[in-house]
């Protein structure tokens, strides 16, 4: 009886933004927990600087706070690795090639003018980069050109579900119950404070929250009561990204989650809700505070838990979702309105992550999820084959 071949997974991971940390975390429960008799996954880390490198090994599996610690005390520290990787962007068997650069042994440089390429086939790619260069359809353009299957979604709904102000818009378009909010532009702030406060307190009422357009895991996310730390809040944002939102707290507020899986006919989790130890679910709240608390399945009404299931697959399609993404709603506790916040399309994936969690207390394990998740990158992208590119 033949073996079966195993398919060589590439997991890219890592990333040049301030989620690098958080990357690492999720790519170490990804190594920790695929079928090694059914996957060869290869770790393909993006160093800070945003040189890819074939590392010597995958992150450990380590508590998510513990990782990330560890990679903030790293961070920039990363010696230049001599294996550098470059993706080969047209189709072709070969979808890396390898460099593994010459060593002086006089100087101890790596620029001794000769170099050793390789090449190397995968069947598929796991992007697990989270935030801008990663998850915003930049790296999925790429795998795109390179016309190889990758998990998750493609360049649109990446790029719309990384930017918090073009998701609003089509939120909006689709109909779907979001916040009051407004969106300004770095460069505006800088030129006129004053005006841009006294407009926006005109317009919106306080609490407010103040987020980078275009960041995840709430990096650079404030929540301002008033005029002076609504302006300490847009310098905090404005550190990350030039267009910054700025929305109407939803007070008193329920914060509940549910985790979409699928391409043209996503399934939906049961949802969860987070109690967070702080004013709001917060970077230090997520990933180095463990006294936040998650509820799964959250405590709902059936009609409240039909809506928030239905809006968070409504939202999966506006966006044209593929893969997977985490759908994050709002719940006024004293009128029950449920608004939209966000979708995450490529959501914390450690074991101990909402999504995941989710989707365990709904009867799907992790390995499980990692194997539906491989499925869908692949039929999505036989799908795609089916398209002409040609008119002759």
């Amino acid at each position: 009886m033949s073996q079966v071949r195993r398919l060589r997974i590439g997991i890219i991971y890592g990333g040049r933004s301030s989620e690098h940390a958080v990357s690492l975390a999720s790519a170490a429960a990804i190594f920790a927990n695929l079928d090694r008799e059914r996957y060869e996954p290869v770790p393909i880390r993006i160093e800070q600087d945003g040189r890819w490198v074939l590392a010597e090994r995958p992150p450990t599996l380590e508590s998510a706070g513990d990782t990330i610690a560890r990679a903030r005390l790293e961070s920039g520290r990363a010696a230049r690795a001599t294996r550098e990787l470059h993706l080969v962007a047209h189709p072709g068997d070969e979808t890396m090639l390898t460099v593994e650069r010459g060593v002086d042994a006089d100087s101890g440089s790596d620029d001794a003018g000769h170099a050793i390429v390789t090449g190397l086939a995968l069947d598929l790619i796991f992007p697990i980069v989270h935030g801008p260069y990663g998850e915003d359809g930049t790296l999925q353009g790429l795998l795109e050109l390179a016309d190889i299957p990758y998990v998750g979604a493609g360049v649109l709904a990446a790029a719309v579900g990384m930017d918090k102000a073009v998701m609003k818009v089509l939120f909006a378009a689709s109909g779907l119950p979001i916040v009051q909010h407004d969106v300004l532009l770095r460069r505006d702030w800088q030129a006129d404070r004053a005006g841009i406060v006294s407009e926006l307190t005109e317009r919106l009422r306080f609490p407010l929250f103040v987020k980078p357009a275009n960041l995840g895991s709430s990096v650079g996310i404030s929540r301002a009561t008033d005029r002076d730390t609504l302006s300490s809040a847009i310098d905090l944002a404005a550190e990350f990204d030039r267009k910054i939102v700025v929305e109407e707290g939803v007070t008193p507020c329920r914060e509940i989650e549910c985790a979409v899986l699928g391409n043209s006919d996503p399934e939906v989790s049961v949802p969860g809700e987070i109690i967070p130890s702080r004013d709001f679910y917060d970077y230090e709240a997520k990933y180095l505070d463990d006294s936040s608390e998650i509820v799964i399945p959250a405590v709902l009404t059936p009609g409240q838990t039909a809506e928030v299931q239905r809006l968070a697959i409504a939202a999966f399609r506006a966006i044209d979702g593929a893969g997977m993404a985490r759908v994050d709603l709002l719940l006024k506790r004293n009128t029950g309105r449920i608004f939209l916040n966000e979708i995450n399309t490529h959501p914390g994936f450690t074991t101990i992550s909402m999504y995941s969690k989710m989707w365990a207390a709904s009867g799907l394990s992790y390995p499980a999820l990692l194997d539906r998740l491989i499925a869908l990158a692949n039929e999505r992208h036989t799908e795609k084959q089916e398209s002409r590119t040609s008119v002759l």
